[in-house]
Formats: C-alpha cells, structure tokens, sequence
C-alpha cells in the first residue's frame, strides 16, 4: 500500500509517500480502508529538526516514521475482541498513520460516522475537536451566558471553539486577522476583533472564560482582561508556525507559571492535554449531525501531496483544516 512517511528530520521536503506493507489489526484493531485523513500541530512538531524534538521522538532519526492521527474510513477487517464494529462499517476516529491507505485503530479510538457527514469532514474533527471541547467544557467550565473570548479562532482548534462555546451557551468574542472576519462571523461568533487593528489585552471587556490558541500575549495581559475568578484555558502553543522546541519549551513554561497564579489568585491558568475520549468523540459527532457544528476545510490534498499539504500548514495562518485524502 501507499503511506506518507518520514526518516528524517527537516523540512517538509523529507515527507514522502512510499510502498509499505499493509497492516494486519491485532486482537483489539480495526483495520480500515482510509478515505480521508487530517493535519495537527503535532505532525508539523514531528518532522522539525530540534534538540527538544530529538530528545522525544528520536535522538538520531524518527523511532516512529508514520505521519497522521485523525482518520476516516470504511471497515474491512476486526481483530477478534472486536464487537462494536463489523466489515463495511463507515468509522473515524484516532490512530497512528493516519496518512496511508490503510490504518488500524484501536476499537476504543473509533465511533461510527454520521451518514450525513462527509469522510472529509469526519477527519478533519477527531483531534481539533476533542481539544475545543475538553479545553472549553473541563477547563473553561462554560455557562450558558458566560462571555468567551478566543484567540486565535480560525485555526483547526480555534474554528471548532467558536462554535462548541456557541453551542455551550456562551456569548462568543473572536480574535482574527481582518481577512477572516467574515470566516467567523458565519460559524456563530457574536463578537469579532481584529487583531491587526484592535489588541483585545487593552480593551475595557472583561470575559469569564479566555480560549487562548496563540499565547502571543503575557499572563498579566492576560489577566487584565479577565473577570475576578475568570479562568484562561492555554490550548496553544503558538501554532503551527512556531517552532518545535520552542514549542515545547513554552508548554514547559507555561505549566509553572500558570500552576503559581492559579495557587495565589482567585483567576485560573488551565493548561491540560486532550484525551481520546470515545465518550466526546461520539458528543462531537452528534454536534456535527445536529448542525450545531460545522468542520472548517481550507485545502484538501492526497497523499502524494502530503509534504505541500505540511507545508501550508506549517506556515501557521491555514483557516480550519487541512485534509488528506486516500481514495
């Protein structure tokens, strides 16, 4: 079969698609026939050549060559502890190598995509979803009414947390660049600030709930803007454009620095790690089926063109998602 690997570090010059060996699911996999597939942050963080990114992904090259983690797809063979899924099923879900023709997730990672919803836009949900949603509702702890702020709406994550804090109840406020105002004005925000024209730090808005994707201001900044126990989720680590090991570095730092607020003030740093969840996967699906959710696809690629797909993405201002297809 087809797959995007790579056994290098560097640009996205060193992802290519090559001719491996189809995968066979263990007891507790599926194996799927992989119709569309989706980019992250982190498959850019993986590829990078960094000191940081050596120290966990591989000193002198890549332990792990696969590129890819959301996936959509049809199923075509179940390992033999797998009951909730049978040959034929239309899945998405998790799992390594998503960008290949064929992937086996585990049964856990997988729930059934709605008939309504597209193989694109299935994977273009799994990971962004999961992050709006655990960082809005288990971080944020949105009410209905509570005034929102995101930063950084138009991204992957950002597109889906307008609309999950829409559907929460909130009274959303979005942060863009001028040429995406419209963008997010149509998935539900009710307030829009133009950062090349507005800096919401030193705005006289106070909000309960901040949603930050880009972490381009300080934490005193930030708390100027917040409510007395108003709480800032950090769900970026600057995006997609910055660099690997500084990426790292800053959820590093990020981590003390917001621990010691949230220990001295009544106004909360949350910083946390999304967690495959089949429970919120299958949330998202029926957001997504309702209409209350719509994905945000700016390019589709296939896999031959997986390394200029890593590279639009890699240049931090995609809008939505960035979606690979294997048909």
């Amino acid at each position: 079969m087809k797959a995007v690997r790579y056994c290098e570090y560097g640009s996205p010059d060193v992802v290519k698609l090559k001719d491996v060996e189809k995968p066979v699911p263990n007891d507790n996999q599926v194996l799927i026939k992989v119709r569309a597939a989706s980019l992250n942050a982190l498959d850019v963080y993986l590829t990078r050549d960094s000191w940081l990114g050596r120290l966990f992904f591989g000193l002198r090259k890549p332990r792990d060559t696969r590129l890819g983690r959301d996936v959509a797809g049809q199923v075509e063979a179940v390992g033999k502890n797998v009951t909730q899924f049978k040959s034929g099923d239309e899945v998405f879900g998790t799992c390594r190598g998503a960008l290949a023709e064929y992937a086996c997730p585990f049964e856990r990672s997988l729930v059934v995509k709605p008939p309504n919803v597209s193989f694109e836009q299935a994977a273009s949900l799994p990971i962004a979803g999961l992050t709006a949603l655990q960082g809005l509702r288990d971080q944020g702890k949105i009410q209905p009414g509570q005034k929102v702020l995101i930063n950084g709406a138009t991204g992957g994550v950002g597109t889906f947390a307008v609309q999950i804090a829409k559907s929460l109840g909130a009274e959303v406020t979005a942060v863009c660049s001028t040429r995406n105002v419209d963008l997010v004005k149509s998935i539900g925000a009710d307030h829009v600030i133009d950062y090349t024209k507005e800096d919401f730090t030193k705005s006289d808005q106070r909000y309960d709930v901040i949603f930050d994707n880009v972490a381009n201001h300080s934490f005193a900044e930030r708390r100027r803007v917040l409510t007395p126990k108003g709480i800032c989720v950090l769900a970026g680590m600057g995006g997609a454009g910055v660099k690997g090991g500084e990426a790292i570095g800053r959820i590093v730092g990020n981590l003390f620095i917001a621990r010691g607020f949230s220990w001295f003030t009544a106004q909360k740093f949350a910083q946390y790690i999304t967690k495959m969840n089949k429970q919120d996967l299958t949330m998202l699906a029926d957001l997504i089926q309702t209409g209350k959710l719509t994905p945000v696809i700016e390019q589709t690629y296939n896999l031959s063109e997986a390394s200029e797909a890593l590279r639009r993405l890699n240049e931090g201002h995609a809008r939505g998602k960035i979606v690979i297809t294997a048909n």
